[in-house]
């Protein structure tokens, strides 16, 4: 399990997250919803070791993880495809998921995870030797995923993975991330699609303004008049 408590992280003289504590089972799908500027993905980068927490802890299976090298991080088991999909554009699409196992030492994973990889993402495999920047934008954000994964994370974090994407390919994304559930990872989602991400969540926190003002069950947030009026359009 991953669990935070009272956690505070600032940037300069922004206080991003205001002591915040949040707890994420094996094998369940959960998600952070919330406005632009509310600390979901700070949270995630406080997590993956990318920004410096300033109080609180973050645990792992029961250690403390705070304070560790993002590469120490993924080491144990924590994987986060970023926001805006951060592939490498003048690399080709095999070339990005081997960099997204750079980690591994087990040769004989590390090609299963590719083979896996293409099977979960077929148009991937017939692209394999294109350059990522020449891939659309939904297959820009399945190179992302699938190159988290060729670390075999235990915890995938994915931060807005349906952004800027047609919706069609909305509803393939989400599909996805619950494809990837079935298989055992465990996923935290940050996502502005708050009613596509809480119909495939197991629990879900809603931010505002670096604090969590409501917690509960996916589908009961679905209905909670609050979320609806803030979130779904209601």
């Amino acid at each position: 399990m991953l669990k935070i408590e009272n956690l505070e992280v600032r940037y300069g003289g922004i206080h991003a997250i205001r002591g915040i504590s949040l707890e994420v089972p094996m094998g369940k799908i959960v998600t952070l919803i919330g406005a632009n500027g509310a600390g979901k993905s700070s949270t995630l980068r406080s997590i993956a070791g990318l920004i410096k927490s300033k109080s609180g802890s973050i645990t792992w299976k029961g250690k403390d993880i705070m304070g560790l090298l993002p590469e120490q991080i993924l080491e144990m088991g924590i994987a986060l495809c970023p926001e805006g999909r951060r592939i490498f554009p003048q690399l080709t699409v095999l070339e990005n998921l081997k960099l997204g196992g750079y980690t591994r030492k087990d040769r004989a994973g590390f090609d299963a995870s590719i083979e896996k990889a293409f099977t979960m993402f077929p148009r991937l495999k017939e692209r394999s030797w294109q350059k990522g920047g020449t891939l659309s934008g939904g297959e820009q954000q399945m190179l992302a995923l699938a190159r988290a994964l060729m670390s075999d994370p235990e915890l995938i974090m994915m931060d807005e993975p349906s952004l800027g994407l047609a919706p069609i390919l909305v509803e393939e994304v989400f599909s996805i991330i619950c494809e990837i559930n079935k298989e055992g990872k465990t996923v935290l989602l940050v996502e502005q699609n708050a009613f596509g991400a809480l119909k495939v969540s197991d629990y879900a926190y809603v931010l505002e303004v670096g604090t969590i003002s409501l917690h509960g069950k996916g589908a009961d947030l679905l209905t909670d008049k609050k979320v609806i009026d803030a979130y779904l359009g209601g």
